[in-house]
């Protein structure tokens, strides 16, 4: 890839949360789908409820190793996903080009902390840790507001940026 030229500009927040949504649709494809595998090669017994609903130890850790590797793949391939695509949108380092592999990881990994406090859901209730993924994540985002280069607190973090790409 190229160096960003003169008529790249940095990606507003709009821009990148029109994106994200669109990712959240590939993102709910890939899930169901490794669910639907998991259910066939297991005989349906992923997922058991006798009373409860009782999910095998490795399927969540198993879905959430498949939608990393969609990002990490598609950020690393060609610096757009499936949802950046159509807003002209690519990640790339400060300098306007491809990032790093650490990178990535690191942007990765800041990007979904906020997941973590669904580990609360046993003391706080589901509903009220779900919301504080959302409010957190909701802050994450909000930087990209203040910030000069439009970064979010995932791209402040990783050293990356998202430009439009013309």
């Amino acid at each position: 890839m190229n160096a960003i030229t003169a008529t790249d500009v940095y990606c507003p927040l709009w821009r990148r949360l029109i994106a994200l949504l669109y990712d959240l649709l590939a993102v709910v494809a890939i899930v169901m789908v490794v669910g639907y595998v998991c259910q066939r090669l297991t005989g349906g017994t992923v997922v058991s409820a006798d009373g409860h609903a009782h999910i095998a130890w490795w399927y969540q850790p198993l879905q959430a190793l498949v939608v990393s590797a969609y990002f990490l793949a598609s950020w690393l391939r060609g610096g757009q996903t499936l949802g950046m695509r159509p807003w002209r949108i690519r990640v790339t380092n400060a300098d306007g080009l491809r990032i790093s592999p650490a990178q990535a990881i690191v942007r990765l990994l800041v990007a979904a902390a906020p997941m973590l406090l669904l580990a609360l859901a046993p003391v706080i209730g589901a509903r009220s840790a779900g919301w504080s993924v959302l409010v957190v994540w909701a802050a994450w985002f909000a930087v990209a507001a203040f910030d000069p280069r439009k970064r979010a607190m995932h791209d402040v973090i990783a050293r990356t940026e998202l430009r439009g790409i013309r």
